[in-house]
């Protein structure tokens, strides 16, 4: 058997120790997810194109990105605002 092929920008970007930035993806993350988009589908054309990354595991780490104390310092209102649906969003369930 076989060890599973990973997308190129799947392995985790753990900041150096001590560090208290965003790594690089991180921020690029948040800076899609600022854009406005201009129809459906272009979102997830520019995930795949621009991140390198399916839709399913962006989505898995801007959810855990919007937890991070340092992205909410880095991008308050995008990361409010995520936090915002998820709860409306766990509300209706």
């Amino acid at each position: 058997m076989t060890a599973p092929d990973h997308e190129p920008h799947d392995a985790p970007a753990a900041p150096a120790p001590g560090a208290d930035e965003l790594s690089g993806r991180d921020r690029a993350l948040l800076a899609l997810e600022r854009r406005p988009w201009p129809g459906p589908g272009a979102k997830e054309r520019a995930i795949r194109e621009e991140l390198g990354i399916s839709p399913v595991r962006y989505y898995q780490l801007l959810n855990a990105l919007i937890e991070d104390e340092r992205a909410l310092r880095e991008d308050p209102v995008t990361v409010n605002r995520l936090r915002r649906v998820r709860d409306a969003r766990r509300g209706r369930r």
